[in-house]
């Protein structure tokens, strides 16, 4: 019958008893596979992780810059790592760097939540935001 209608016969369920046997066209069911298999790749999307790097003694409007920049890789689904660097006389003051970081956490609480607390690396503070499902 599959030789008459010009297609294949194509075993579907070869663990059945008695196997079953579908008739179709081959090639395109294969490529109609490869064009599913190939959309679900292209849909997948791999957070990344964005770096946001700043001073204790950032500036106002610098500081709405970098709250702006977060809020912008929180909302495409990215993870946003904070790092206040802390340079010379300013390690003696990580206390207004915690201070900045909780009043970001503070600014980005409604699209991101805390993945990593706020620590301290060297002359660096930390602290990691995932976005908010």
């Amino acid at each position: 019958m599959a030789e008459e209608l010009g297609l294949d016969l194509v075993e579907v369920g070869p663990d059945a008893n008695p196997p079953v046997c579908k008739i179709m066209d081959y090639g395109k069911f294969r490529y109609e596979k490869e064009k599913k298999a190939k959309l679900s790749r292209k849909k997948q999307r791999i957070s990344e992780l964005k770096e946001l790097n700043i001073r204790p003694k950032i500036d106002e409007h610098d500081y709405q810059v970098k709250i702006k920049n977060a809020l912008r890789f929180l909302t495409d689904g990215d993870r946003v790592k904070i790092i206040v660097r802390f340079r010379g006389r300013e390690e003696a003051f990580k206390d207004r760097g915690r201070d900045l970081l909780n009043r970001m956490i503070e600014d980005l609480k409604e699209v991101g939540k805390i993945e990593q607390e706020i620590k301290s690396e060297g002359s660096n503070l930390t602290m990691t935001l995932a976005p908010k499902k």
